[in-house]
């Protein structure tokens, strides 16, 4: 061999060692909270107005708001930008500590485990991704229900009456005075719609962009000709984003508005007595598209936040493991 022959040996062996390189669970949900905290950054003002666009008239009150654009101009005018668009962005980061590690985490485990008994070269089935995003959506929408109580909850208080805003310091204080003033059984208020539309969002999302990816590189090999390139990962992202938004958006009405209606007085019944009081009081008095409030903020908020989130991971496992996550 010549002068550089053991050095090409030492980066064969380097490259083979970190191709064969296989994540622990916990590792992955380090990167795909990491992964998530990025993007909750750059989309947080648009969940915040996505949350008071779907509880706007929500207790049979005028509406406030003629659109997303009246919305934002609103907020940022009665609390300024930093008050108005970025408030429970701590919630933000805990929930990507708890449903987003949980979610990207556990399904890039399973994945990675069940490719790896498939044989080299045979794709994992699209039911199976199905299924496993489900499973990793369920549980992490489970763990993280009271950061996104916490976070509908801070996002939505500024839109409140003086004499009804609750005022919370920051995340710590929502959970501790929630779970104070309200029992610790509050913090799962609307786990149900929260579990069911974080299943198929999650199955949506993170499905589809694992499948998008392989399919548009095989059909466009001219137009996409790095299978692990950004210009393939972002439009894969794209197409997962919307019909994820598609499938969960109704869920997601009916969560924000469990979520942040108000705690009834003494003999009092509560506004909504569950989900399908919630989704029949809903549609009966507003109309069926009102299960569509908020789709442009939250497609908005969702595609790049998929793209940065999944493009961030992705890039993180490669860097470690020699090869992507999804």
């Amino acid at each position: 061999p010549g002068p550089l022959g053991p050095l090409c040996v030492f980066g064969e062996e380097r490259q083979t060692t970190m191709a064969d390189t296989s994540l622990g669970l916990g590792m992955r949900m380090v990167l795909g909270a990491t992964g998530g905290m990025g993007a909750a950054v750059c989309c947080h003002p648009l969940d915040v107005v996505r949350v008071q666009l779907q509880i706007d008239g929500g207790s049979g009150g005028a509406k406030a708001y003629k659109g997303t654009g009246d919305a934002v101009v609103q907020i940022v005018k009665r609390n300024g930008v930093l008050r108005g668009l970025y408030p429970g962005i701590d919630a933000a980061f805990l929930r990507q500590w708890t449903y987003g590690s949980c979610r990207l985490g556990i399904y890039a485990f399973l994945l990675d485990k069940v490719t790896s008994t498939q044989g080299k070269g045979v794709p994992v089935p699209f039911w199976k991704k199905l299924l496993m995003g489900s499973t990793a959506g369920a549980i992490g929408s489970f763990v993280g229900t009271p950061s996104e109580i916490a976070l509908v909850r801070m996002g939505a208080d500024s839109k409140l009456p003086e004499a009804e805003k609750r005022n919370y310091k920051n995340v710590v204080d929502c959970c501790l005075r929630i779970a104070r003033e309200e029992g610790v059984a509050k913090l799962w208020n609307g786990a149900t719609p929260t579990i069911i539309r974080a299943t198929l969002l999650s199955a949506s999302v993170l499905a589809c962009y694992s499948e998008a990816k392989i399919e548009l590189y095989k059909a466009l090999p001219t137009v996409f000709k790095d299978k692990e390139g950004v210009p393939l990962m972002f439009t894969a992202t794209m197409f997962a984003s919307l019909v994820a938004n598609v499938v969960s958006n109704p869920f997601d009405v009916v969560k924000s508005r469990i979520q942040n209606m108000p705690v009834p007085a003494v003999g009092e019944k509560p506004l909504y007595t569950g989900m399908g009081d919630c989704f029949t009081k809903s549609v009966k008095g507003e109309g069926p598209l009102v299960l569509y409030k908020g789709f442009t903020p939250a497609f908005v908020k969702l595609a790049p936040y998929t793209c940065i989130s999944l493009i961030l991971v992705d890039k993180m496992t490669k860097l470690v493991t020699g090869k992507s996550a999804m």
